[in-house]
């Protein structure tokens, strides 16, 4: 990142976030998080999905580290749901990698117009290729078709399916808190140039939008600790905010 301003923005976000800390989640499900990762690094199908995923193709701030954080997440977040549905050991494990795929491909075709639609079939074709159930395939497409928030989605076909779909959709909106701040927006705004001026004036419009995700959450897990992803996403744009209104004041003779 060359902007200067947005380099010290950026230090400002991430002294933030260090002060606030991790969230509770990766506290409180630690195992399930270190069998999440255990799980993208060993498994072939996963593996295999990686080799779909092109760095360069993706969206600037939806990129690979985003649909790794997402296939983490929900990777753990169906652990736990699966133990409160009283789902036996051995299909968890399985949900596992299917919650995983759909974390890896559900941006896919973010740049598109549409990429929840756009990604759903692009997916589709991708796991033609994939030696899985055509279910679960089914059930993978539609969690991508279904992740976007504020958006009509058809009610999943049985509870295998909607665990998939809420999973990957807790996952990803937990992205809207830390990482948006600390990374997300730091990649969109180097690949668009954005001059700070206009990040200033659409900030505290994004920032509400921001925070309305904390009534979204869709699995029990999600509703539990996906609003302190968001609260603690908020603290770190507000004090992005606060060193903003002095850098421009500074800037325009105000300081």
């Amino acid at each position: 990142m060359s902007n200067p301003i947005y380099v010290r923005l950026k230090q400002t976000a991430l002294k933030t976030a260090e002060m606030l800390g991790i969230p509770s989640f990766y506290i409180d499900y630690r195992g399930e998080t270190e069998r999440s990762i255990e799980s993208l690094k060993t498994n072939a199908l996963l593996r295999k999905c990686f080799t779909y995923l092109d760095e360069t193709s993706l969206d600037s701030g939806h990129g690979l580290s985003h649909a790794e954080a997402v296939a983490l997440d929900a990777g753990s977040i169906i652990q736990v749901e699966g133990r409160t549905h009283h789902i036996e050991g051995r299909l968890i494990s399985e949900l596992i990698v299917y919650a995983q795929i759909a974390g890896l491909l559900h941006d896919i075709k973010r740049k598109e117009k549409d990429h929840t639609i756009a990604g759903s079939n692009e997916a589709k074709k991708i796991l033609n290729d994939f030696k899985m159930e055509d279910r679960y395939k089914k059930y993978i497409v539609a969690a991508i078709r279904n992740h976007e928030a504020f958006k009509e989605f058809p009610e999943p076909e049985d509870e295998i399916a909607k665990l998939i779909s809420d999973s990957l959709y807790d996952a990803d909106k937990f992205r809207w808190g830390p990482d948006n701040f600390t990374t997300t927006l730091w990649l969109m705004l180097n690949s668009l140039k954005i001059p700070v001026e206009m990040l200033h004036k659409n900030f505290i419009d994004n920032m509400r939008y921001i925070e309305s995700i904390k009534t979204t959450f869709r699995t029990q897990t999600g509703k539990n600790y996906g609003p302190e992803f968001i609260d603690m996403g908020i603290k770190i744009g507000q004090a992005i905010y606060k060193e903003m209104m002095d850098i421009l004041n500074i800037k325009k003779g105000y300081g």
